[in-house]
């Protein structure tokens, strides 16, 4: 059996994530899963590296499948490109050890949140940023954003449908860099709640509205209380950066 890697980049704007559901449903992996099974002449799995909720993006989305055929790594890249739809790419193809596990096996991930912070809406970016028009304080940001650096149990920072053995994680760091309209929040931790980002960063918008005081977002993590974080934030401003293994 041969074991292949996939990077893979896609707007996920109007997928309903990456993890195929129903027979009709519009998914990333169902597309690119359709387009390997008239390749092959069968149906194959994809498995991902971790699933993407409705709306969010992925600039490097890892995945791996098995075929029993013996392939081309570059014939296949450019067959997939060929009939994938627009809004997905991928990246590349190469050939993995047989017990590789593209979900199993990501030690890391990496998850950029992308906010327009103008009064104006930037219509090149509406569908990649969530827009704030009120100027947000990134200072009152990053002191709360401090908090969730380390081992904590992400409780109150996860969808009550969360279905993870453990809510214990690890975020490595929290980055902020400002420009041009755009706050961009970097994320790294060894792995990630339903939702855990988006309900981060949407506290952290919070904080950064005056709204809520950076001193409170240690309360809320140590509290397990999912009605004291922050309202969820929007989907768009979502990308799956990077995944390490």
């Amino acid at each position: 059996m041969h074991n292949y890697r996939l990077q893979v980049s896609y707007d996920g704007s109007r997928y309903k994530g990456w993890q195929r559901l129903g027979q009709g449903e519009s998914t990333v992996q169902g597309k690119i899963e359709n387009v390997l099974a008239e390749r092959l002449g069968k149906s194959v799995e994809v498995v991902g590296s971790g699933r993407t909720d409705a709306g969010v993006h992925a600039l490097g989305q890892v995945a791996n499948f098995k075929s029993e055929e013996s392939l081309d790594c570059g014939e296949l890249k450019t067959y997939l490109n060929r009939y994938l739809p627009d809004d997905i790419a991928v990246v590349s193809v190469e050939k993995a050890e047989e017990e590789f596990h593209a979900r199993f096996h990501a030690k890391e991930k990496t998850y950029l949140y992308r906010i327009w912070n103008e009064e104006h809406p930037n219509p090149f970016l509406r569908k990649y940023t969530l827009h704030v028009e009120k100027k947000l304080d990134v200072a009152r940001m990053k002191k709360a954003a401090k908090a969730f650096v380390g081992e904590h149990d992400f409780t109150a920072f996860a969808n009550a449908r969360s279905k993870s053995r453990t809510m214990v994680r690890n975020v490595y760091h929290v980055e902020f860099t400002e420009g041009k309209g755009l706050v961009e929040i970097r994320v790294r931790g060894d792995g990630f709640l339903h939702n855990m980002v988006r309900k981060m960063v949407g506290t952290l918008i919070e904080v950064g509205l005056g709204r809520m005081e950076p001193e409170e977002v240690p309360e809320i993590l140590a509290s397990l209380d999912r009605e004291r974080s922050g309202p969820i934030a929007e989907a768009c401003g979502l990308t799956l950066e990077k995944v390490g293994f």
